[in-house]
């Protein structure tokens, strides 16, 4: 199992409804909005780091109002 961090920008005033939509995309574990440099923070899994990759790009990234994201896969050192 791998599990990433998802930091999102999104446009101006959207960060509620980004987090509500990326919240019920399957895979993520909490979506939150916050304040800071990132509007959105996304705790996600998924059995390999393709399988992440693919929900990064063709679920997370696809949310109508979000302008960037940064995927920061956990490790365990």
């Amino acid at each position: 199992m791998v599990q990433a961090y998802i930091l999102i920008q999104t446009e101006v005033g959207r960060a509620s409804a980004v987090a509500e939509v990326i919240a019920k995309i399957p895979g993520v574990l909490t979506a939150e909005d916050v304040t800071g440099p990132y509007d959105v923070i996304v705790r996600a899994q998924a059995d390999t780091v393709d399988e992440l990759g693919r929900m990064v790009v063709a679920k997370v990234q696809q949310v109508d109002g979000i302008t960037r994201t940064l995927t920061c896969p956990v490790v365990h050192l």
